[in-house]
């Protein structure tokens, strides 16, 4: 092989390797970071398939309510189930349960003052603050 289509080679090379990392050190962040995206998305619909009908069909039946948070749920599982299988490949499942709380709490929050109209209470910074302790716990190794 001539000198020059050696050096083409090994650059090539060793630019792959580099792209190769570069794109496994990307996969490593966007992992974690799309399984808290798909989570705070589920914890959205879910959040809305509990509540909001005590808001928006308190004069209907309650069956009515029943199909329509479930429809809202299913909608809520396509996020989620995808959410706790990449999770998992990076946390463990106290992990998991412990960050979807922390998220649970962090959509349900504005959801109750800006959506349900509910006054903010200082009890929301102490809930939050005994998450954060959860977090520690289950996080720390």
């Amino acid at each position: 092989m001539p000198r020059c289509t050696q050096h083409a080679v090994s650059l090539e090379i060793l630019l792959a390797g580099r792209y190769n990392r570069h794109m496994m050190s990307l996969s490593k962040l966007l992992g974690p970071l799309s399984f808290i995206g798909l989570l705070m998305l589920s914890n959205v619909f879910m959040t809305f398939a509990w509540y909001a009908h005590l808001k928006n069909l308190s004069s209907k039946p309650w069956w009515v309510a029943v199909f329509v948070s479930w429809a809202i749920a299913l909608i809520e599982y396509g996020f989620q189930v995808p959410a706790n299988r990449i999770g998992i490949q990076y946390f463990s499942l106290g992990q998991l349960k412990i960050t979807q709380e922390v998220i649970t709490l962090a959509v349900f929050v504005p959801f109750a003052i800006l959506y349900m109209d509910e006054p903010f209470k200082t009890d929301y910074i102490w809930a939050g603050l005994c998450l954060l302790g959860a977090v520690y716990f289950m996080f720390r190794n």
